[in-house]
């Protein structure tokens, strides 16, 4: 996973824990020589233990991943997973802000002075310009800013990509940059990140900057609950394609290898369209 697939340390963690869980149901029977009949029990007691359908999928995939390498190795001579069929899931359309409700966040992301207000400026008005998934814009290299209109980002599977950002997304930046070296530890000289921390990592972590988007939320006046890193990323995605924006080209700056997963998106504004026509046909408040 880690040589082929270029998978994320949070990735391999967690398929870690899934073949863990695999090998304690198993018990005293080595995972790799599980039979079709083994984990077909195994899928059974996760559906009796009222597991949730997507976390039993992630669960088979691991699984699928798994043998399908050891049968690839010569390790052993079948997939046993071959047959075994992947719970049904329903596709949840992704919660998103409204336009106005993301225009407030950002004047509050704004709202204030220092140091610590023109770090979450400048990190609230990228996220929102170019759609990146948290952890791509907390470990932003300081030079990913120095392009003109773009930044090159490195996304899953170590795959780049090139971002569009916008002028109101770099002057947010431009203001910070001269707070930026309170934020770098006493014992570093420099910092290759854009937004560094005392952090094991050198950079922003996902959960404090989670934090601080709950606060910005907060002070706009936006329930703690519809707020989060994701929630921006989705809200991106889905203004773009309301004002015009193509799926290839949406896909692209999304950084999905798949285009059906960027469809998920037409699906919130099919859902859209039907609330207003709901709302405001004349014929719509008419029961025959």
């Amino acid at each position: 996973m880690t040589a082929e697939r270029g998978a994320s340390k949070r990735t391999r963690e967690a398929y870690d824990r899934d073949l863990g869980d695999l090998a304690a149901f198993l018990d005293d029977k080595a995972v790799d020589a599980a039979s079709r009949d083994d984990l077909r029990r195994y899928i059974d007691h996760l559906h009796k233990a009222d597991m949730a359908p997507r976390t039993a999928a992630r669960r088979l995939s691991c699984l699928r991943q798994f043998y399908k390498f050891l049968y690839a190795e010569g390790l052993r001579g079948d997939d046993p997973t071959a047959t075994l069929e992947s719970p049904r899931l329903g596709r949840p359309l992704p919660k998103f802000l409204s336009e106005d409700e993301t225009q407030r966040l950002i004047l509050a992301a704004h709202d204030g002075e220092g140091a610590e207000r023109a770090r979450a400026a400048a990190l609230v008005e990228v996220l929102y310009a170019t759609g990146l998934r948290v952890s791509e814009l907390v470990s932003l290299p300081l030079a990913a800013m120095r392009g003109k209109g773009v930044i090159i980002v490195r996304g899953k599977g170590d795959k780049e990509r090139m971002v569009p950002v916008g002028d109101a997304a770099r002057a947010a930046v431009e203001d910070y940059l001269p707070f930026r070296e309170q934020f770098i530890p006493a014992r570093l000289k420099a910092s290759p990140w854009l937004f560094p921390s005392h952090g094991r990592a050198g950079h922003l972590g996902r959960t404090a900057f989670n934090v601080m988007l709950k606060n910005i939320a907060a002070r706009a006046g936006i329930p703690l609950a519809r707020v989060s890193p994701h929630v921006l990323r989705h809200s991106f995605a889905t203004h773009l394609l309301a004002n015009g924006a193509d799926l290839r080209s949406l896909q692209e700056m999304l950084g999905h290898a798949d285009i059906s997963t960027t469809q998920i998106y037409t699906h919130v504004l099919d859902e859209r369209m039907k609330r207003l026509v709901a709302d405001n046909h004349p014929l719509a408040k008419i029961k025959l």
